[in-house]
């Protein structure tokens, strides 16, 4: 990459994404290095890191041109399977991004090892205490840790929270939102 303190992920909720995608008129797509790398992944298929262009920082391997219906398959597996959605920077266009990688808390190297820099993303959650009947589902969908049920209902630490509206989107009650950060 080539300039320093360059982050090349940030996170975003899928309607985020969705609109990113939609800015583009040509899609690829590639299997994911991660779920190559570490087998197979329990949670979600292997061809789940979309593209804008041919070329791309993306390491996964069988990149093709996919169709928009195609995209939109994969929007679903991510909203269903609960994947994490990181657009990647392109680091030679300011502002540009390359593609969004649909990340788990199964394979991925970035929920696993935590080594990689990630940005946080524009939203961050908002859970009304008052409408929430602490079961606890936003807790087991949170793979940042940011959420808890203790003895006195749930507990929610917002500076870990990076915007990805899972918890949001598993949230019966409906007592998360997600608000600009």
């Amino acid at each position: 990459m080539s300039e320093q303190g360059f982050v090349q992920h940030f996170v975003c909720t899928l309607d985020e994404a969705r609109k990113i995608v939609d800015r583009y008129p040509e899609h690829w797509v590639s299997n994911c290095g991660c779920r190559e790398g570490t087998g197979a992944c329990k949670r979600s298929r292997i061809d789940v890191c979309l593209q804008f262009q041919a070329k791309t920082a993306a390491g996964g391997s069988g990149m093709h041109k996919i169709t928009r219906q195609e995209v939109e398959d994969i929007l679903e597996e991510a909203r269903t399977k609960m994947l994490v959605s990181r657009p990647f920077r392109d680091p030679d266009v300011p502002g540009g991004i390359e593609g969004i990688c649909f990340c788990c808390d199964d394979c991925c190297l970035y929920f696993k090892k935590h080594e990689e820099a990630c940005d946080r993303g524009a939203s961050m959650e908002r859970t009304d205490p008052t409408a929430c009947i602490d079961c606890g589902a936003c807790v087991e969908s949170c793979y940042f840790y940011a959420r808890e049920v203790g003895p006195d209902g749930l507990v929610v630490d917002s500076e870990k929270c990076f915007g990805c509206g899972l918890c949001a989107g598993v949230c019966e009650a409906g007592a998360i939102t997600m608000v600009q950060r």
